[in-house]
């Protein structure tokens, strides 16, 4: 039976960040918290977590040239190859969004801006990322140039830093922003986010769906996913993760019926069951905008937000 262990005090306050696992460690980058200045052309922060010693230490701003490192920012993303992070995407109060690559040594913790070429694509937040091989997929999102929710697929091969976009077969995933993709397998699992019934244009008649779309990443075609139970409510801003070949879903926020959630889920995609986890132990309170980081056998789960009211 699964269990909620422990509950720690004293880590860094933060929304719409995003982390990675690095063995024993957990890289958390930027994201922001109430109050803070996001009007500045500071450097991002960046905590680490040690799973071993539970203890938090921020690491003190790089020397390198400015441009090599992204400025403080929240709903962008960072995925993991070999033991370098890939940060994409994001938005901040003065530049609005982003669409440099950086790259991140987890071994000299020290910054680059690697040069790209290809169809690179148009900066956002809100979006995914995640890896197959030595690719990193990007899906969705909110652009800010045209001011609208995508449902385009770049990828990103790493080897030669060519980005290019995915001519995807087969009927596409509805377009939208903070939602989760999670790769099982040689497939990338859509699941939720925040959508508009009028297409990609935002005209505040938001939709939350709740089926899981899947594409397989080697033949780049979108498929239906079975779905033999029912599923959780729909939700954006939650965390997903994928462990043991089932996905796992937690918390979110649905606008629509104005909740937070802290439920867990598992989505088995051989039956296409959807179960709702029972764990024993004081949980997370419901919350939304937080990392979900798989250690070991064992989940860490960190930031996010709640209104006691409204939003």
């Amino acid at each position: 039976m699964p269990r909620w262990t422990v509950h720690l005090e004293g880590g860094p306050r933060r929304v719409n960040h995003a982390a990675v696992a690095v063995g024993h460690r957990v890289f958390s980058f930027g994201g922001y918290c109430s109050g803070e200045d996001y009007e500045t052309m500071r450097q991002i922060d960046v905590h680490v977590f040690n799973a071993v010693s539970l203890r938090w230490r921020k690491l003190p701003p790089t020397r390198c040239s400015p441009c090599k490192v992204p400025y403080m920012r929240y709903g962008h993303t960072a995925v993991l190859i070999d033991d370098i992070i890939y940060i994409w995407g994001g938005r901040n109060d003065t530049e609005g969004a982003c669409n440099v690559l950086y790259i991140f040594h987890t071994g000299t913790e020290q910054w680059m801006a690697p040069s790209v070429s290809g169809d690179i694509p148009g900066a956002r937040d809100g979006h995914s990322a995640c890896v197959l091989d030595r690719n990193m997929y990007i899906f969705g999102g909110f652009e800010q140039l045209a001011d609208c929710f995508s449902n385009d697929i770049h990828k990103l091969d790493t080897r030669s830093m060519c980005w290019s976009l995915v001519r995807a077969k087969g009927a596409p995933a509805r377009w939208r922003d903070f939602h989760s993709a999670t790769v099982i397998g040689s497939k990338m699992y859509i699941f939720g986010g925040r959508a508009d019934r009028s297409g990609p244009y935002h005209s505040n008649n938001e939709i939350y769906c709740n089926r899981i779309r899947v594409f397989d990443l080697l033949t780049e075609t979108w498929l239906d996913a079975p779905q033999t139970t029912p599923p959780p409510e729909g939700r954006r801003s939650h965390s997903a993760f994928a462990y043991r070949g089932e996905l796992y879903v937690f918390g979110g926020y649905n606008a629509r019926l104005n909740r937070h959630f802290q439920d867990l889920w598992k989505y088995t995609a051989v039956t296409g069951r959807w179960q709702r986890v029972d764990v024993q132990g004081k949980g997370p309170c419901a919350r939304r905008r937080q990392c979900c980081c798989i250690v070991g056998d064992k989940i860490l789960l960190f930031g996010g937000t709640r209104y006691k009211t409204g939003g």
